[in-house]
């Protein structure tokens, strides 16, 4: 049965601040670990008002912290934005602290604006050396060799899984060609999600991480007792994404009853192209969108994450998710 885990931005919605977004993000790392999640993620995005988890290796720290047995990782870390000595670092320090629970998911976008991305790296051509740059950072997780004159510590012969993540057909085809596990940002940009797959699974070269293709597809999946009261949920979402594409990002918006309902031509299409990876409703019909899916894609395991302005129903999205997935593998 495909395996089951969260995808965390740690949003931050209206009226309150990222303290409460972290809290919050732990409460329900600690859910997600008792309901038995395999993983939990935390991406990488910058001069966003709505989203708490910018310095996302700290992030790690503190969910992986508070946490005792689910695995904690970025979803991903954009590495452009970044030395890969200083992720080797990072990584390595956090693999040293809890062993055996980390993952490190690795993109080639800034995760921003192109203003904020000149703030973060300075230089605009660092994307172009994304796949060199994976390879140094990998290489600095290897045991050192006698006579390196640069080392991670901690980090060298840490053991990290790395992850390539992407929306388009670059990706796929360097987590191929390196033989690593592919996520799909599916979530919020799916629309080369089948071409996508046909590459990295037809390309895809065996390496020591991998013998076979592994993939992990974003989910959006917003879950409660009524498919009329998980639609009001997702309006949150809906606002924050219309928002967003219109150059206003802001915190998140808590739901609006007749807001499907009042969008213009422009914003629906929009959103029925971007989320169309979504599956809201009750547990049945999340049932029934999750078999789709899962079916359609033959994805290995689906990175699930929701947008919710209230994070007790966030919480029991993820319980009725849970629950819905169990009774599924025990009907397989």
């Amino acid at each position: 049965m495909t395996a089951l885990s969260v995808l965390d931005l740690s949003p931050i919605t209206q009226g309150n601040n990222a303290s409460r977004s972290l809290a919050n993000s732990l409460d329900l790392a600690r859910h997600a670990e008792r309901l038995g999640y395999k993983r939990y993620w935390l991406a990488e995005h910058h001069n966003m008002p709505g989203i708490a988890s910018a310095a996302t290796s700290v992030v790690i720290a503190h969910v992986a912290s508070g946490t005792k047995t689910i695995r904690v990782g970025a979803g991903g870390i954009m590495l452009p934005n970044h030395a890969p000595l200083v992720i080797a670092e990072q990584f390595g320090t956090l693999a040293a602290l809890f062993p055996g629970r980390i993952d490190l998911g690795l993109g080639r976008a800034p995760g921003t604006d192109m203003m904020t991305a000149r703030a973060l790296r300075r230089n605009l051509e660092a994307s172009d050396n994304f796949p060199q740059d994976v390879v140094e950072l990998m290489g600095y997780f290897q045991p050192a060799e006698e006579g390196q004159r640069i080392r991670a510590v901690p980090g060298e012969g840490q053991d990290v899984p790395v992850w390539i993540l992407g929306s388009s057909l670059y990706g796929a085809q360097l987590a191929a060609l390196l033989g690593l596990p592919y996520a799909f940002a599916s979530h919020f940009a799916p629309a080369e999600l089948d071409h996508a797959l046909e590459v990295y699974r037809t390309r895809f070269q065996p390496s020591a991480q991998l013998d076979k293709p592994y993939v992990m597809l974003g989910l959006n999946v917003f879950a409660a007792p009524t498919d009329a009261e998980a639609k009001l949920l997702f309006t949150s979402l809906q606002q924050a994404f219309v928002n967003l594409r219109s150059g206003r990002p802001g915190q998140l918006p808590p739901p609006v009853e007749t807001y499907d309902r009042d969008l213009d031509p422009v914003a629906r299409s929009m959103l029925a192209q971007a989320l169309s990876c979504a599956v809201v409703g009750s547990p049945e019909t999340v049932r029934q969108g999750i078999d789709a899916f899962v079916r359609r894609t033959g994805a290995d395991e689906l990175m699930v994450t929701a947008q919710m302005f209230d994070h007790t129903a966030r919480v029991r999205s993820f319980e009725i998710l849970a629950d819905v997935h169990r009774s599924m593998s025990q009907a397989a």
